[in-house]
């Protein structure tokens, strides 16, 4: 059985959900997935409003190794990765330069306020840090999103899954969304299982 760590960090509660559905995904697929989450480091967060009382527990840097995939979820900031996130995965210094994460799987989502909020420029930067890595990433084909459908255009890339969520901890991701996600996770879970079982 596949070892799967959803690894995300959320500030308004998005991000958060699609988490959970991840794993659903890497679960339905036979895996084992846990969800964990990264540190906040916006010393603000609380007077701004940011979701504090999230379930999931954090994460430790030396813990990614341990697992046989990792799918990393994050918000846009800027058209790049959240802050946290990073500064997160910078701390794997040593374990990467051991080759701890070479061969393992690796999948991105992301959600923003806009269908075109920096979405897929997150998910490259997730990705360019998995390749980084030595991770084999998986993506989201676009046979699977129902892209090719004109009347209800879902959120995402072939790099990872996206969802919209346009009022920051008013709108949850919809139905289109955390089905993306669960398929991200089905494929991460399924491609791990291939190489690791």
């Amino acid at each position: 059985m596949a070892r799967v760590l959803v690894l995300y960090y959320s500030s308004h509660g998005e991000i958060e959900g699609l988490a959970q559905a991840a794993a659903e995904g890497a679960r339905a697929a036979g895996a084992e997935a846990i969800v964990k989450r990264v540190p906040e480091t916006f010393p603000r967060a609380r007077a701004v409003h940011f979701k504090r009382d999230q379930a999931a527990p954090i994460a430790c840097p030396t813990e990614l190794a341990s697992y046989d995939a990792i799918i990393v979820g994050a918000p846009p900031r800027y058209g790049r990765m959240a802050s946290p996130m990073a500064v997160f995965l910078d701390q794997t210094g040593g374990r990467w330069a051991l080759g701890a994460f070479t061969g393992k799987v690796g999948g991105a989502f992301t959600s923003s306020a806009t269908l075109h909020g920096g979405s897929e420029t997150t998910l490259q930067s997730i990705v360019t840090n998995l390749l980084h890595f030595g991770m084999i990433v998986v993506g989201r084909p676009y046979r699977a999103g129902g892209w090719s459908r004109v009347e209800a255009l879902p959120a995402g890339a072939a790099a990872g899954a996206a969802a919209v969520a346009p009022l920051p901890g008013e709108r949850q991701p919809g139905a289109r969304d955390l089905d993306g996600v669960r398929t991200l996770g089905e494929r991460v879970a399924t491609t791990a299982a291939k190489l690791f079982d």
